[in-house]
């Protein structure tokens, strides 16, 4: 009788301990789905291929990320469509944005081309850069918060082994599984376009100094920069395209280095006085210092933003697989050049909103 008690407590025990596990094991499972410190939370997704393109698209996903602020939402759905229409692969769309910008995106995706296109959109929290980024008062409007989204891609697609991220000036003309395939060497988180490369040799901005390489972007009487041993006269990279191996950025803590040192600058200026443009470019130099992959040139045809004139013949704009308005004239301003390559990507907006802002384009600010 003894025995038999002992057995019935034990097997209640056991019954009672298991469901306490499976109790704990969907606790955890409900908090690391819902908690998200970066304050990106999924807002749509379209998972499924539509059956009608099932057989003419091949089965290899490539995640590529694009960030899309309502006030440059052109750009974004010209640079979509140029990559959607020029693959046969199955692309997801990861799209970054503001909460006030939801709506719009979704309206204008839904109604137009690209509706059978694969998407998730995200919105992106601000709170996140808080410490990290340096805001002059009397300049706080100027802040771009979505250009830092490329420093949280792990957390962007958090599946994904592999991403592309671009910018939202830019057309691609070619299939974008050649650039996904690029190949990064072991160890190397990403792979950038340098600006010493054949295409972009020496480009020196009006106003902005040299910046085709590292001392344009960050003050060499710096202390804590002297320290880091990086060769001034290193060639830079632009970080407008590049490849990501997201396991390897995990693994190295990318994000946790951009952000130290993004910090670091908030305390003591560590970026040169002379760059203009995007704030985003020092903090990748410094980690990406000799330990990143570089893609093919062509799949990064830069500086066409850089001036009313036209620096590139016909042929080889044409020949181009990726063309990049960075620089103060994008192709959606009435000043730009090649514009009317862009223009053949472009969707109009269905509320015709965008319409309105394209016509002040001097408002318009570089990345």
């Amino acid at each position: 009788v003894n025995i038999s008690i002992l057995i019935v407590a034990v097997v209640i025990f056991l019954l009672v301990l298991h469901h306490n596990f499976l109790g704990l094991s969907d606790f955890l499972k409900r908090e690391l789905s819902d908690s998200n410190p970066l304050g990106l939370q999924p807002v749509d997704f379209i998972p499924a291929v539509p059956q009608r393109l099932a057989d003419e698209r091949n089965d290899k996903e490539i995640s590529v990320v694009i960030a899309a602020s309502d006030e440059r939402l052109g750009g974004a759905i010209a640079a979509m469509n140029s990559i959607y229409r020029n693959t046969k692969s199955n692309v997801v769309f990861h799209i970054v944005t503001l909460n006030d910008t939801v709506d719009h995106l979704r309206l204008w995706l839904s109604n137009t081309a690209l509706k059978n296109a694969r998407y998730r959109i995200l919105d992106f929290d601000p709170r996140v850069l808080e410490g990290k980024v340096q805001v002059e008062p009397q300049k706080a409007d100027t802040l771009k918060p979505l250009t830092f989204a490329r420093f949280y891609l792990p957390s962007l697609v958090p599946h994904a082994e592999k991403a592309i991220y671009v910018d939202d000036d830019i057309i691609v003309q070619d299939d974008i599984l050649e650039l996904y395939n690029t190949p990064l060497k072991p160890g190397h988180a990403a792979a950038f376009s340098d600006d010493c490369d054949s295409t972009t040799n020496k480009v020196a901005v009006r106003g902005a100094g040299n910046q085709y390489n590292y001392i344009g972007f960050l003050d060499y009487k710096k202390e804590t920069i002297r320290k880091l041993a990086m060769k001034a006269n290193t060639c830079s990279f632009n970080p407008g395209v590049f490849v990501a191996n997201l396991t390897e950025w995990k693994l190295q803590n990318i994000t946790k280095q951009l952000e130290k040192w993004m910090a670091l600058n908030v305390e003591e200026e560590l970026y040169s006085r002379t760059l203009a443009g995007s704030i985003t470019t020092p903090p990748l130099l410094i980690v990406f210092y000799k330990q990143h992959s570089s893609i093919d040139p062509m799949w990064n045809v830069r500086h066409l933003g850089s001036s009313a004139g036209k620096r590139y013949s016909p042929q080889f704009v044409k020949a181009a697989k990726l063309l990049h308005w960075n620089g103060h004239f994008k192709p959606w301003g009435r000043t730009a050049s090649y514009a009317e390559v862009w223009e053949k990507w472009y969707i109009p907006d269905p509320t015709g909103k965008f319409s309105l802002i394209r016509r002040h384009s001097e408002a318009y600010e570089a990345k």
